[in-house]
């Protein structure tokens, strides 16, 4: 099963901690795509990480979560903050 392959792939590349993975592995969570339940907790968690190392994507969607209030608490001028920062390196 391809699913099966490319989430044990992605997987594989979290637990070595590359952030690419780790954003994209919330992505997978968040949508409920590769045979994942959908857990938007989880995918928060998991961008939070990634933001840490610095990924853009994971930067501007927690942005997007603070600023909305989207499985977060609201949070405007930290949203306003994560965008600036995703910003900063090229978003």
């Amino acid at each position: 099963d391809n699913d099966a392959d490319e989430l044990a792939m992605i997987k594989a590349r979290v637990k070595k901690k590359d952030p690419e993975a780790i954003y994209n592995l919330g992505r997978q969570y968040w949508n409920g795509m590769l045979g994942l339940q959908k857990d938007t907790r989880m995918a928060v968690k998991l961008w939070e990480e990634a933001a840490e190392f610095g990924t853009i994507d994971a930067l501007f969607n927690l942005g997007l979560m603070y600023f909305e209030g989207m499985e977060v608490q609201q949070d405007k001028e930290k949203g306003i903050q994560l965008w600036k920062k995703a910003a900063m390196q090229g978003h």
